[in-house]
């Protein structure tokens, strides 16, 4: 059964970029039907918990595992994938889309499912490298190349935490195990905790690495769902929730990832209220609503942050294909251009509507309990975090409504038509960003073993619910918004690094690269140069002496071997005579020593 989990997308991926062009006319029902077969599976494993033991390194044992946890990411997963690609399939997309798509799904599947960091790093990266193809999906382009490039070079930065943390790991706890870290010896335990944290900031695109999710927006519409729903951005979240035992068994890093995830929730909650690009919008809040899982992860609240992660999958991934569907039909995502897009295409404007509110944090829909709870473990760690959250929380309420009021105001007939095939999945997207909040944390919590920490406080959930309600009002009534300019710009974080990081670090290649063609290099060829010098030198001088010597020596044994054979007659009588004269030089010289 886990073969099959991780398997089927990953084959079937392989298969159709292997297939090239050849495939495309098949890849959009082909992706579709892999997306369907995933699903039973899914909730097969959620219910029954299959794991499978193997070893990829000799004598480091790992493998895959469905626990509480990943069960419910599992299905979250194979959910979300199903309804992006049933969106895709009308849009012309072909064979290299949908196998990309589904090695990306599968990826995300591995990462969840690994009980060993070797399996975890291996799903990771190939994550990594799916979001760079799909992100840089129209290659031909240079914008696009250059935006993969900033988001793949920007995670493969923070990757590096989860690779020394794997070294780490080895030192102190002697094994690859996921579970083993937390009982780890210091100082390789904290250390360990450490790279896992910068690498989960990354991927998350938690603060400072904020600005590669901002270029990822130039991806298409399916893809930018994916991503930030329920894979690669997301993946950061859950690798916190995952090592949560490790977070509290250190103590600062646990501290480190909620005061990370507040500060992103209520930054990048401005930085969204200040955007005029509706993608932009919905990038920078992802980043915002993501803070609030890295936040529950760090203040110990397990199951509000994977409520979280998965209400967050539907409510993102509605507003993302909803986004798609209006730049498709109007050609523009602009919210100034996208007035009256809502009552122009009513079903859609419902769904984002629906998915709106959602993000808001408006009661009873899905965020609103979700959030609380992580802000209710907030507030028992640090009344500051819950000063904190809650302002993000009141942010999240005012992006949230400036989008809707922004496409639902005014009224236009221009447009091409939304495909039906496209619109199946918005309705059952809504339905869920309505549904998930009634639901509730705990029951699923306490149905899939998950640990629930801190229970929801009805104060703070009704004062958390008043405010996103007031503010949702306020927003429809202001004659303006207020934009801070320091945040339009995404705090200008792109520019900061290629100032302080990009430029320093080639111009350190630079300088390197001079010293290695004039020192380094220029030795080499000296070196080389005073070869056939010393060879030339060798051959004026030394070689005539040397070659006179060896003359010399063979002159004076030709003369020596003319001599020596004067005495080979063949006459046995000359032989007797020289034996006697030889033996009487030998008496003769034993006399001499004697005497």
């Amino acid at each position: 059964m886990i073969a099959a989990l991780a398997g089927t997308p990953l084959l079937a991926g392989a298969l159709l970029l292997l297939a090239g062009r050849r495939a495309d006319r098949a890849a959009p029902a082909f992706g579709v039907l892999v997306a369907v077969a995933l699903l039973a599976p899914a909730v097969a494993a959620a219910v029954t918990r299959p794991a499978t033991r193997f070893a990829l390194l000799p004598g480091w044992p790992g493998g895959l595992a469905v626990d509480g946890l990943s069960g419910v990411l599992v299905v979250t997963v194979a959910s979300v994938l199903l309804a992006i690609l049933l969106f895709a399939a009308g849009d012309g997309y072909g064979a290299r889309f949908f196998g990309l798509m589904l090695l990306f799904a599968g990826a995300m599947l591995v990462t969840v499912t690994a009980t060993d960091l070797v399996l975890l790093l291996m799903g990771w990266e190939v994550m990594g490298a799916m979001s760079y193809a799909l992100i840089g999906y129209a290659w031909r382009e240079t914008e696009p190349v250059r935006s993969a490039d900033v988001a793949f070079l920007t995670t493969r930065a923070a990757d590096l935490g989860l690779y020394a943390a794997a070294g780490f790991a080895v030192a102190g706890a002697h094994s690859f195990a996921l579970s083993s870290l937390a009982g780890a010896a210091e100082p390789w335990r904290g250390l360990a905790a450490g790279g896992i944290v910068l690498a989960a900031l990354g991927k998350s695109a938690q603060l400072p690495f904020s600005f590669w999710l901002s270029r990822a927006m130039i991806g298409p519409s399916p893809v930018s769902a994916l991503l930030h729903s329920a894979t690669m951005v997301a993946a950061g979240a859950y690798l916190l929730l995952r090592m949560h035992p490790l977070l509290a068994a250190t103590g600062w890093a646990g501290t480190l990832a909620a005061w990370a995830g507040a500060v992103t929730a209520l930054v990048l909650g401005a930085v969204a209220l200040a955007q005029s690009d509706l993608k932009q919008l919905l990038a920078a809040s992802t980043c915002a609503q993501i803070g609030f899982m890295v936040l529950g992860a760090g203040a110990g609240s397990v199951s509000g942050g994977t409520a979280q992660f998965v209400a967050h999958a539907a409510v993102k991934s509605l507003l993302f294909l909803c986004a798609g569907a209006w730049l498709t039909a109007l050609g523009t995502r602009r919210l100034d251009d996208l007035h009256g897009a809502a009552r122009r295409y009513r079903l859609v404007g419902a769904a984002f509507g629906a998915g709106a509110l959602a993000l808001a944090g408006l009661p009873p829909l899905a965020l609103w309990v979700t959030k609380d709870e992580v802000l209710t473990a907030a507030g028992e760690r640090s009344p500051a975090l819950l000063a904190v959250g809650l302002a993000a929380s009141v942010l999240s309420a005012a992006y949230s409504a400036k989008a809707l009021f922004a496409v639902w105001r005014g009224t236009r007939t221009d447009g091409a038509p939304v495909p039906v095939l496209a619109r199946v999945p918005l309705v059952v997207l809504a339905v869920a960003s309505c549904a998930l909040g009634v639901l509730g944390v705990h029951s699923v919590a306490d149905a899939l073993g998950i640990p629930v920490g801190t229970r929801v406080n009805v104060l703070e959930l009704a004062v958390s619910g008043v405010l996103a309600a007031v503010t949702v009002v306020a927003v429809r009534f202001a004659r303006t918004i207020p934009a801070p300019a320091w945040a339009a710009d995404w705090l200008f974080l792109e520019r900061a690094v290629r100032a302080g990081i990009v430029r320093p670090a080639l111009a350190a290649a630079r300088a390197l690269a001079r010293f290695d063609d004039r020192v380094v290099d220029g030795a080499v060829r000296a070196v080389a140069r005073s070869g056939p010098w010393a060879a030339g030198l060798a051959g004026r001088g030394a070689e005539l002496r040397l070659d006179g010597l060896v003359t010399g020596v063979g002159r004076g044994t030709r003369r020596l071997a003319a001599l020596a054979r004067r005495p080979q007659t063949g006459l046995v009588h000359t032989y007797y005579a020289q034996a006697a004269v030889l033996l009487a030089v030998l008496v003769a010289v034993a006399l001499l020593a004697g005497w």
